[in-house]
C-alpha cells in the first residue's frame, strides 16, 4: 500500500457540541416552514433506493417529500409511502428517460428547497440527460445532493457543476471519488480519502462527504469519529443522501447538512451494530435508529 499523504488543514471532529452549535430551529408553523425535499431517481428495478432516501429526508425533519420514479413503479411507491407526493417519469427499457423528465418536474422543482438526484438510477447516459434537463429548472437558492450514477457522470458536465457551485453536496464512495477526479490509474485501496475529498471539493465547488470525512471547497474539513463496516450495505448510501437532503431542506448550509447527516448516519449504524450485530442490520433500520440520536442533540 502506498504511503498516505496528510491533508494541509487538520480536520475538526464532528461532536455533539459542534452539532448543537449548528442546531437547526424546530419552530415551524406548518410543513412549508420545514422545507420540501425532492428525490429523483428510481428505475423500474430499484424504486426502493428513492424510498429510503425520501424517508430519511422526512426522518430528519423535512416538512414535505416529493419522489420522482419510473412511471411503472410510481403507484406502488405512492401506496407504500402515503406521506409523499409521487411523480411518474417516462421510461426507456425500465430506466428513466432523463431527457424527458425535466418538463414533467418543473412545477415540483419550483417549490423544492432541496433536491436529491441519483438514487436508483441505472444508466449513465440517462443520468447525464436527467441532470441536463433538471438543473436549468432549479431556482437559484435550491440546494442539491448528487448520489450514485448522478455522481459518476458529473466530470463530463461542467455546465451542471458550474451552475450548482456553492449549493452542491456530493456523497461518493471510494470508486466514485476516483471517477470524479478522472484518475483511471489510481488504486482505490491506497486512496487517501481526506486528500482526494478535498480535491473533489475544490474541483466541483461542492461539499463532499465520503467515508465520514467532510470537505468544503474553501479547504475546511471535518471528521466523524463513528461508523462501522456494517454501513457498507445495500441502501445505506441512499439513507445518507436523504438525511443530508432533509437537513438542506430545513435550511442548513451544505457543510452543516453534510456534518449533521454523516454524523447521524454513522452513530445510528454504531447503535444498530451493537444491538443487531456488526453485519446484520439493514439500511431501512437506520431510519428508525436516527430519531433518538437527533433527540439527544436537541
Amino acid at each position: 500500500m502506498q504511503e498516505k499523504l496528510m491533508t494541509s488543514t487538520p480536520a475538526e471532529l464532528v461532536t455533539p457540541a459542534l452539532l448543537r452549535g449548528w442546531r437547526l430551529s424546530t419552530e415551524a408553523s406548518g410543513k412549508k416552514d420545514r422545507g420540501t425535499v425532492m428525490v429523483i431517481g428510481g428505475a423500474r428495478r430499484t424504486p426502493g433506493a428513492v424510498m429510503l432516501t425520501g424517508l430519511a429526508g422526512l426522518r430528519v425533519g423535512a416538512g414535505r417529500l416529493t419522489m420522482a420514479v419510473a412511471d411503472s413503479a410510481a403507484i406502488a411507491v405512492a401506496v407504500a409511502i402515503p406521506e409523499s407526493g409521487v411523480v411518474g417519469l417516462p421510461e426507456e427499457d425500465g430506466g428513466i428517460d432523463g431527457g424527458a423528465a425535466g418538463p414533467l418536474l418543473e412545477a415540483d422543482l419550483s417549490t423544492a428547497a432541496a433536491v436529491v438526484i441519483g438514487p436508483g438510477l441505472d444508466d449513465a447516459g440517462q443520468a447525464a440527460a436527467l441532470l441536463q434537463s433538471v438543473v436549468p429548472l432549479l431556482g437559484d437558492k435550491t440546494q442539491v445532493v448528487l448520489d450514485a450514477f448522478a455522481l459518476g457522470v458529473l466530470p463530463g458536465l461542467p455546465e451542471v457543476y458550474d451552475a450548482l457551485a456553492g449549493r452542491l453536496v456530493l456523497t461518493p464512495n471510494g470508486a466514485e471519488i476516483l471517477r470524479l477526479l478522472e484518475d483511471a490509474d489510481a488504486d482505490e485501496d491506497s486512496l487517501d480519502i481526506p486528500k482526494a475529498s478535498a480535491e473533489v471539493a475544490r474541483k466541483y465547488q461542492a461539499v463532499v462527504t465520503p467515508h465520514n470525512v467532510i470537505s468544503a471547497p474553501d479547504g475546511r474539513s471535518w471528521e466523524v469519529p463513528a461508523g462501522n463496516s456494517g454501513l457498507g450495505t445495500s441502501g445505506s448510501g441512499d439513507v445518507l443522501a436523504g438525511a443530508v437532503g432533509g437537513f438542506l431542506a430545513r435550511g442548513a448550509t451544505p457543510e452543516q447538512a453534510a456534518c449533521w447527516g454523516t454524523y447521524l448516519h454513522a452513530v445510528s449504524g454504531d447503535r444498530l451494530s451493537a444491538s443487531r450485530g456488526p453485519l446484520s442490520f439493514l439500511a431501512r433500520e437506520l431510519l428508525e435508529a436516527m430519531p433518538p440520536v437527533i433527540a439527544e442533540l436537541n
